[in-house]
């Protein structure tokens, strides 16, 4: 069964492969009624898709964005609900976070090269286009370059946080991320938690800072892991949320728009923890 809403969703505004117009065009098509636009560090897909979703009264868009946050050894990423995306001050934080991505994909790229992997920056920011570089976008010129065969290969290797080409770049920590996003009325949700060590102890800390949800319907957490989540939702009074955590990337097994998502009371809960 597809579920009806889906809260992670991703465009070539970051790092997915569908232009917005061709996100809503997709999951339109596959009975979802409510989905958000949560982009890395950005919201410059979210005009188009409220354009594009003219064409289908019966979906629902929620502004959303996803941040990176970091913790010694570990990275948590942040998701974002019904915040006021045009805020500009907030426009401004989010174009410094932009900075830091593509002044860290230069250097990954120019660590690759000591490796042994070559391939192009300028080619790795024609794969980005206008969206906020990513690593996934150097995983996508190391497939065309015929070093593997799918996006997902380099990141165990290379590309993910104890890779041999990771670099850090700008930080900024899982409350300064909360606090971002409640100051402009939005929803600060922990985004993908069941890798997270102690997360109990994170989860109680960042409920302190202002959190009020956590993915627990996440497509690619098996029943088991959902239950848990639920368990800790309910623990710490969390809005359970969740989604695809769709790209595009044509990876094998990718889970498509609507394969997993949290029921609509979840929009519910949303929408009154944001005053909307």
């Amino acid at each position: 069964m597809v579920a009806e809403v889906d809260l992670h969703l991703h465009t070539l505004a970051s790092d997915g492969r569908l232009t917005p117009s061709e996100l809503i065009g997709l999951v339109a098509q596959t009975g979802l009624k409510v989905v958000s636009i949560s982009d890395h560090d950005s919201t410059e897909g979210l005009f188009e898709a409220y354009e594009a979703a003219k064409s289908h009264p019966d979906l629902t868009i929620i502004p959303g964005i996803e941040l990176s946050t970091d913790i010694p050894g570990d990275e948590i990423h942040m998701l974002g609900y019904f915040m006021n995306y045009k805020d500009e001050s907030f426009q401004h934080t989010l174009s410094i976070f932009r900075e830091g991505r593509l002044e860290r994909g230069r250097l990954m790229v120019e660590k690759l090269a000591t490796l042994g992997i070559h391939i192009e920056w300028e080619r790795v920011k024609e794969i980005a286009g206008e969206g906020s570089v990513g690593r996934p976008h150097i995983a996508l010129a190391m497939v065309e370059k015929g070093y593997f065969k799918e996006p997902k290969g380099p990141f165990a290797e290379y590309l993910g946080r104890n890779g041999k080409a990771y670099v850090e770049r700008a930080k900024m920590t899982p409350a300064e991320g909360v606090e971002i996003l409640t100051n402009v009325g939005g929803v600060a949700v922990l985004a993908h938690p069941a890798s997270l060590s102690e997360l109990d102890y994170k989860v109680a800390e960042l409920k302190e800072a202002g959190l009020q949800g956590i993915e627990v319907h996440y497509a690619t957490y098996s029943t088991a892991t959902i239950r848990y989540l639920s368990e800790v939702a309910k623990k710490h009074d969390l809005i359970p949320c969740g989604g695809s955590d769709y790209h595009c990337l044509g990876n094998s097994g990718e889970a498509l728009p609507g394969t997993q998502g949290p029921p609509m009371e979840t929009v519910f809960a949303l929408m009154q923890a944001s005053g909307s």
